[in-house]
């Protein structure tokens, strides 16, 4: 017997208590027959103002992750998707290895991450070489993000960080100040942007900045989703999120 509602794929899903976005775009995004069960990973809304500061709430989520993981696993998910973002960069791609291998071995299943899941989802566009990033982190995130991608070969033109003054205010950022990060990291050279911070809620404006720059834009939460799909043979074509769930 299979889940009654999931009987495709039950996706267990770990995300910071403060998170307002991961949720409703994994929803927007879950095909029929697919369902999603969250975990918070509990942390206060701290300030976040300074390197500093944004160190210690990347260590808050560390040091709750793993409760989150042993809460959703109860009810038996066939996969743990990780919708939490800056840890999963966090010193370049030898420790993100680390931390998936470590994940996995608490939950006891297949993990998806976001920082493989871009890039899985970059690779479905060809030569790309150049690319440019959006955050909303402080420059501390900013250079973890800029690691992992140039230990994976790419040259980062810019990274954009929204400096977000709080991990629950990063959901605060508005479309119109995405649109206007989108068009200040663009450049002729850049072959492709892509977005970190699973809080920042990109998702249906990287699809419209698709048909604007005529390129490639990827939010994290798109990519995260659609690999954890794909890994599991799910195909469906999913519309107005962009061309990673329409083409690929």
């Amino acid at each position: 017997m299979t889940d009654s509602l999931g009987w495709r794929m039950k996706f267990g899903v770990v995300a910071p208590s403060t998170n307002t976005s991961v949720q409703p775009e994994y929803d927007d995004l879950r095909p029929r027959g697919v369902t999603n069960h969250f975990s918070r990973i509990v942390i206060p809304d701290v300030r976040v103002t300074s390197d500093d500061e944004f160190v210690a709430m990347v260590q808050l989520i560390r040091d709750a992750t793993e409760a989150a993981i042993d809460s959703v696993m109860t009810c038996s998910p066939q996969h743990v998707i990780m919708g939490m973002s800056a840890e999963t960069f966090w010193d370049g791609q030898g420790r993100s290895d680390d931390l998936l291998a470590r994940m996995e071995k608490r939950a006891g299943v297949g993990v998806t991450m976001g920082s493989h899941a871009c890039l899985h989802a970059i690779r479905q566009y060809g030569d790309v070489k150049r690319i440019a990033v959006i955050t909303p982190y402080m420059p501390v995130g900013d250079a973890q993000v800029h690691k992992f991608f140039t230990d994976n070969g790419f040259e980062v033109v810019t990274v954009k960080g929204l400096k977000c003054p709080s991990p629950m205010l990063i959901a605060h950022v508005q479309p119109d100040e995405l649109r206007r990060a989108v068009l200040e990291v663009d450049d002729p050279s850049v072959d492709l942007i892509i977005q970190a911070g699973t809080n920042l809620a990109l998702g249906a404006v990287a699809a419209e900045a698709e048909r604007w720059l005529d390129k490639p834009v990827l939010a994290i939460n798109t990519c995260t989703y659609w690999y954890a799909l794909r890994r599991h043979g799910i195909d469906d074509r999913i519309e107005g999120y962009g061309s990673l769930l329409t083409e690929h």
